[in-house]
């Protein structure tokens, strides 16, 4: 194949894992609890067969898929964006990154406020949209940064972008990044600017920025780029691998945006990945609990993917698939949820038919980088010979 489209629609779980228990979930179901919405409106991704993927009975069976579908497991411990994505790419997590369900330690908040200057309000589990409504207005009187956590290995750090400019915002948290090594080894550190004031309310923008811990590990971007192919990444893969193994990027301000930055990309004469994460259904749709709203985006995202797929030439591939699962129906947390995913597989050269429940994540970045040509030495296992 000359390029391979490789999309991730952030947090798009399709049913509990054997293990989902040990993780806090019961009988979670992302896919399921969108179905249950009359905003889901996905003909594309029924016609590829989603409906046939392996434990999905929320939707049609296609008769005739147009694509290979698989269901995969995450073979890695943890229901993250890190690790998911790290798994995706090639690199399998037997160990979970830290979390911190009662706050970070003195220690680590003594040394960033040493390191920046300021305080730190909250240090506690929180939504993002509740902690700048409970300390946005003591936030805005102090100048503390407001540190916050979540049931992932997150350190977060929010500030008013007329209290902190944002550059100093995202020098906090590169402090902050190199603070969080070793046993405090979080996933990501993230910058999470807001605006507004208290009588009207506050919102977060858009100046979001990760800064994630490097894989420990060769990803499949780096083989892709030390053979001398492209390494494209839309939205906020960049973040996730600390820019390596990547040739050029792009970040999104939405999922329309990133889907138009895709096609972007795809008018282009380029050879090798194009790695996309659209993070709005995990960001305003999973975590919000919004069925409807997370309904509403696959239905966008459906729509969009019917024109996407006439772009596509004789040697281009498309790869759809998430990285956890974040049910909206799901109110014991508001975290992500430990889930299968879907992979379904896209192009003029594919071979429709389900290739089953696969063991890894990883099995795409050993078929993705057979597909290229390119040599990589992954946990997982290559389906190519079964789609091609």
């Amino acid at each position: 194949m000359k390029r391979v489209f490789l999309i991730v629609l952030d947090s798009f779980g399709i049913g509990a894992m054997p293990d989902s228990k040990s993780f806090g979930d019961v009988g979670v179901n992302t896919l399921r609890s969108c179905a249950t919405s009359g905003k889901l409106q996905i003909p594309n991704m029924i016609a590829a067969g989603l409906g046939c993927i392996d434990g999905v009975d929320c939707l049609p069976k296609a008769a005739a898929p147009a694509g290979a579908v698989a269901r995969l497991t995450e073979a890695s411990m943890g229901k993250d964006t890190t690790i998911g994505h790290w798994e995706i790419a090639g690199v399998v997590s037997p160990n979970p990154l830290p979390t911190y369900p009662q706050g970070f330690p003195k220690e680590v908040l003594d040394e960033f406020e040493a390191a920046t200057g300021r305080g730190c309000l909250c240090n506690l589990p929180y939504s993002g949209t509740d902690v700048i409504r409970d300390y946005g207005k003591e936030h805005m009187e102090t100048g503390k940064w407001i540190i916050y956590t979540s049931a992932d290995s997150v350190f977060q750090v929010a500030a008013h972008e007329d209290v902190v400019p944002l550059e100093e915002l995202y020098d906090a948290c590169r402090k902050a990044r190199r603070i969080l090594q070793g046993k405090h080894g979080v996933g990501r550190v993230i910058a999470r600017p807001f605006v507004g004031d208290p009588v009207n309310g506050f919102r977060r923008t858009a100046n979001r920025h990760d800064f994630s811990l490097e894989p420990p590990a060769q990803t499949m971007l780096d083989a892709i780029k030390a053979a001398g192919l492209d390494s494209l990444a839309v939205g906020k893969i960049h973040d996730i691998f600390t820019g390596r193994g990547i040739t050029e990027y792009v970040y999104n301000k939405s999922n329309a945006d990133g889907m138009a930055h895709t096609v972007d990309y795809a008018a282009r004469d380029f050879r090798g990945l194009c790695f996309v994460n659209l993070v709005d259904f995990d960001m305003l749709y999973g975590h919000r609990r919004d069925i409807d709203g997370y309904a509403s985006a696959l239905s966008e995202f459906d729509s969009w993917l019917g024109g996407f797929l006439l772009q596509l030439g004789e040697e281009d591939l498309v790869m759809i698939t998430a990285d956890h699962g974040c049910d909206p129906a799901y109110t014991a947390t508001t975290d992500h949820t430990r889930e299968y995913v879907p992979l379904l597989v896209l192009g003029k050269a594919v071979k429709p038919g389900n290739i089953g429940t696969r063991a890894s994540f990883a099995d795409i970045a050993a078929t993705v980088t057979e597909l290229l040509g390119v040599a990589y030495e992954a946990p997982g296992k290559s389906f190519a010979n079964e789609i091609i």
